[in-house]
This record gives structure tokens, sequence and C-alpha cells, in this order.
């Protein structure tokens, strides 16, 4: 009887950190092995903003607006998840998860690592400074201190000018 695949959670958003980030996990966990082979089950995860989060504000015109921001968020996802399972085919690895859940980044994958049982959760990295990360947040630093799994931050190297 062959050994259960280990889980492994993959955030991805829109951004190029978060491509890079499941690039090279593709690269160093599951091209040595021949894709499919590899000793985990990929499951990608895209975390769909709330119509409530992306527009803050009731008024004249706010029925109008919230069905197109709901659509465009949708659009969105729908695009993100496409490319990953694109990139995923492309690098051989087709057996692949992948999920669209509504909510704020750092809560749904924290919850994505407890309802998979995930052993490892893949999170790429924006490189934003103190400030900023004090003032928008880092879902790599909230994961990394509240997801029950390990936590593999990929960072994209800077660029030589």
């Amino acid at each position: 009887m062959a050994a259960e695949k280990q889980v492994m959670v993959i955030g991805v958003d829109e951004s190029e950190q978060s491509q890079y980030a499941l690039e090279w996990t593709l690269d160093h966990f599951f091209k040595p092995f021949g894709g499919d082979k590899a000793p985990f089950k990929l499951i990608i995860v895209h975390a769909k903003v709330q119509v409530s989060a992306a527009v803050s504000f009731a008024g004249p015109g706010a029925a109008e607006i919230l069905p197109i921001v709901e659509a465009d968020l949708k659009k969105t996802a729908a695009h993100v998840t496409e490319k990953a399972k694109e990139f995923c085919a492309s690098k051989s690895v087709t057996d692949v998860v992948v999920e669209v859940v509504e909510g704020d980044a750092r809560n749904v994958l924290c919850d994505a690592v407890e309802k998979h049982h995930a052993s490892i959760l893949v999170v790429g990295s924006h490189g934003y400074g103190a400030i900023k990360r004090a003032v928008l947040g880092s879902v790599s630093d909230y994961c990394a201190h509240h997801a029950h799994s390990t936590v593999m931050i990929v960072k994209k190297p800077k660029t030589k000018h």
C-alpha cells in the first residue's frame, strides 16, 4: 500500500511575488520527482476579497457599483486560478486542487491548512518595509505565527540595476 502524500497549500494572488513562489515551489518540490510523483498533494488557494472590503462606502450609487465590483473580483479570481493551473500543467503537475475562498488572505490560508491537514504552507513575500507592513499587514508574517504547519516564505530575489 502506497503511503498517503503530505499536503502542501500554496497561496496565490495576482502579484508577481506569488507567481514566483509558485514557480519556485514547483521547481524545487515537484520537478525533481517528475511532477505528479512528488511526495505532496498540491492545494492552490486564492483568497477572493469580499465586496464589502473592496468598497468601503455606502450612499447614493452603492447598490449599482457593488455588482460591478463583485463581477470584477470573480473575474480576477478566475484569471489567477486559471493561470496557476496552466503553470502547473506546464511543469507536469496535473494533480492539483484549486480553491477560491472569500475572505482575508491571512485567515483563508490558515483555515486551508487546518481544513486539508497540510504539513506545509507556501506564501510569497511582497518585501514590504516595516512601515508598509505595519499599515497593510503582512500575510506571510501572520501565517508564520498562526498557521498550524510549517510555513515557507518564498522571496523573489531583487534584481540588481
